[in-house]
């Protein structure tokens, strides 16, 4: 059974879900808009044996409206999750991330590599966080990382949030249709939709939360980053260097990499990317795939995980066919067959190791 608990750390007043169990322990780090109950079905498949725990980071689901100090990069969230580890007394455990999450869990296994058993990214971004870079190595397509941060996402859909629109009018801002286009692949859409819909009504909205403060700026798409929320954490302004301490982490541990084949929002020519937009013609003044490409995301992530398989690690791809952004929504017994396949030969490499 799949519990709801508070927890007060030294840190924040947090909420986690929690399925009991004897064996392994996952920490599964959501996405934005999104929340601990995104995870909850899937916890409630999981083989007897885990232990799993579902955290609603700051500023989301029923945890604190902590502020997020984007200048930090993703800080303010890896410290979040190892105060939630040592207040629940667990040293390490095997970390899943969606999205953002993903991002997130690329800053914390640099920082807390010896906790780390094992890390599964699910769609995660980039790690050289989200919009205003080109090429796999993540250069700044724009000096000020214009592109990036709270000023790129639409204002209709944040007013929409906080009128807690439930209805279809807008495709392109309406909370429901948002994430029935581009959470999951259509024609699919989870027979949990309201609860899900809820659990995004539920993010923390404002200029020090979501989506964040911004400036304006002479680059094109003429908004720069501001310094809160987690929109401004994601921006490369403030994540300059983590993709290189993921790849130079002390300890190595397996990296599971899965993806839906049909994400639009993770993927190299991304729906909410302004490179994408400006070459579709739907933002002004765009200057040209050569100043400013469609950010690719996915090549970035691969190309980080080769890096950090020639540094001692290693990792494997798994691509979901007919899924979008969420595979473990969409698909959760095959998303479980993987990541249980994936935890379950790290215990034999483990024993076959310890035999030698």
């Amino acid at each position: 059974m799949v519990r709801s608990h508070f927890l007060h750390s030294n840190r924040i007043k947090m909420h986690y879900l929690e399925r009991a169990g004897d064996g392994p322990v996952l920490f599964l780090i959501h996405g934005n808009g999104s929340s601990s109950v995104f995870w909850r079905k899937l916890m409630g498949r999981l083989p007897a044996s885990y232990r799993a725990i579902a955290p609603d980071m700051r500023g989301y689901g029923h945890s604190e409206a902590a502020v997020v100090d984007a200048t930090r990069g993703f800080d303010d969230f890896v410290e979040d999750i190892a105060a939630l580890m040592r207040s629940l007394e667990i040293e390490q455990a095997h970390f899943i991330g969606h999205s953002l999450g993903g991002g997130m869990l690329f800053a914390f296994a640099s920082v807390y590599s010896e906790k780390v058993q094992s890390l599964t990214l699910v769609n995660p971004a980039s790690p050289y966080g989200f919009g205003g870079t080109k090429g796999v190595d993540g250069k700044p397509c724009m000096p000020d990382f214009a592109g990036s941060g709270g000023g790129i996402v639409n204002p209709e859909f944040v007013q929409r949030l906080i009128k807690k629109d439930r209805s279809l009018a807008d495709l392109n801002a309406s909370p429901k249709a948002v994430i029935n286009r581009y959470y999951w692949r259509p024609p699919f859409v989870p027979n949990n939709i309201e609860e899900l819909l809820e659990s995004l009504f539920q993010e923390k909205i404002g200029e020090k939360h979501y989506p964040g403060d911004f400036y304006k700026s002479s680059n094109f798409p003429f908004v720069k980053p501001g310094i809160y929320g987690p929109m401004n954490a994601a921006s490369p302004k403030y994540l300059n260097g983590m993709a290189s301490a993921f790849i130079y982490a002390e300890k190595k541990f397996k990296v599971l990499w899965v993806r839906g084949a049909d994400d639009e929002v993770v993927s190299d020519e991304s729906v909410f990317d302004p490179g994408t937009l400006g070459k579709l013609g739907l933002l002004p003044d765009y200057p040209g795939a050569e100043v400013y490409p469609s950010q690719p995301m996915v090549s970035q992530t691969r190309y980080v995980l080769e890096q950090y398989a020639e540094h001692g690690g290693s990792f494997q791809e798994v691509v979901m066919q007919e899924t979008g952004h969420t595979p473990f929504i969409e698909k959760p017994q095959e998303f479980i067959t993987h990541l249980d396949t994936f935890i379950q030969e790290l215990k034999i490499d483990n024993y076959e190791k310890i035999r030698k």
